[in-house]
């Protein structure tokens, strides 16, 4: 059962029975104030693996900031919680709808204490993926979970991640020469550093929104960065480097319990040959060391792609990225941009006035899943 949409908050469907199996009881929070009652009051225990206690922020900041539906799956053996399943309802006119753990989000999914609570998380997802009539539920998992209705997979993206040591100077020996050299140059450019939330974001916007159109992809809009500032508080910043007092390289941070994640970055073009891109990363992970991280996760990318090398060089490990379908219309590639259905749109998208996506880009982007 799903709480109807005109529930309160606080809006909670209960299942209790031979369907949820013996013990166990459901429960579907559909309202973004009533998954902040529900982190406020149970995030610590609704967290199995602590490399996704930060899901339940996700999904409140992306639904603020994206302005999408959320539901939240929780499951409970005999009054104990023990697993939980974060959602958000991705609706389009261009796209279509779709059900997705989560958009924006590199690793999300079931999280739970094991494979029979597993299986009715994913039960009760595939029902509401019937009920909102969507073309397909998407659980962005690391590991496979078997599970019949989960019948398509995308393997062709892989997480970078660097284990890092307890020192700057440890970490600065374990680089190439020819990284230590990238940075030195960036060093002698005087570049200004710049740490901060909601006063670093216009200079964020600047050149993430510019880089994005370059690249031909819709850019999000400035209020999914200042809804997961909000939310995440001291745990995200944003770094901001300038050039002469104009914004360079950029990067958005997350502060997680097991690793600092770099989920949004970017830097002009034109500066390349000033290493500034190179420099601020290097200054993304010494962040990371003084915050205590023991990993910096570098986000996700195409094996042996540009981006996988720039990382690669950095010494991250790729670790499996396992997308994992219930398709009900369509196929799982249909709108993803390695499909090659888009390639003519992104070129026309290059070639667009900067503020012109600026203005169009957000209401297009927060409908692809």
């Amino acid at each position: 059962m799903v709480s109807s949409a005109s529930t309160p908050a606080t809006a909670i469907a209960t299942e209790r029975g031979s369907h949820a199996g013996a013990g166990l009881s459901i429960e579907v929070i559909d309202s973004v104030d009533g998954v902040r009652e529900f982190r406020e009051r149970w995030g610590a225990e609704a967290t199995f693996d602590v490399s996704r206690s930060q899901d339940l922020q996700w999904l409140e900041a992306i639904c603020l900031g994206l302005r999408h539906r959320p539901f939240l799956i929780v499951a409970r053996r005999d009054g104990a919680m023990v697993g939980k399943l974060p959602l958000i309802a991705v609706r389009s006119l261009l796209f279509g709808k779709f059900l997705v753990s989560l958009p924006y989000v590199n690793t999300s999914g079931v999280n739970a204490v094991d494979d029979h609570v597993a299986g009715h998380l994913v039960d009760h997802a595939a029902d509401l993926a019937d009920k909102l009539d969507v073309r397909h539920l998407e659980l962005r998992h690391e590991l496979e979970l078997s599970h019949a209705k989960l019948g398509s997979t995308l393997t062709s993206k892989v997480h970078m991640r660097l284990p890092l040591p307890k020192t700057q100077d440890e970490l600065w020996s374990q680089f190439k020469s020819k990284v230590r050299n990238k940075v030195k140059k960036g060093d002698r450019q005087e570049f200004d550093l710049q740490w901060g939330a909601e006063g670093q974001l216009a200079g964020f916007y600047d050149v993430f929104s510019r880089t994005m159109r370059d690249l031909g992809t819709p850019v999000y809009s400035q209020e999914l960065f200042r809804s997961i500032l909000s939310v995440f508080g001291g745990d995200a910043e944003l770094c901001v480097v300038r050039k002469q007092d104009r914004p360079a390289a950029v990067a958005l941070l997350i502060h997680g319990p097991e690793s600092t994640f770099v989920p949004s970055a970017a830097s002009l073009h034109e500066l390349n040959s000033t290493n500034v891109n190179d420099w601020m990363y290097w200054q993304l992970l010494k962040r990371a060391i003084e915050r205590g991280k023991p990993v910096f996760d570098f986000g996700r990318c195409t094996p042996e792609g540009n981006t996988f090398t720039f990382k690669k060089k950095w010494g991250a490990e790729p670790e499996p990225a396992v997308w994992q379908y219930y398709v009900r219309q369509g196929n799982v590639t249909d709108v993803r941009p390695e499909g090659g259905k888009y390639d003519r749109a992104v070129d026309l998208w290059k070639k667009l006035p900067l503020p012109l996506t600026r203005l169009i880009g957000p209401s297009i982007v927060r409908g692809i899943p």
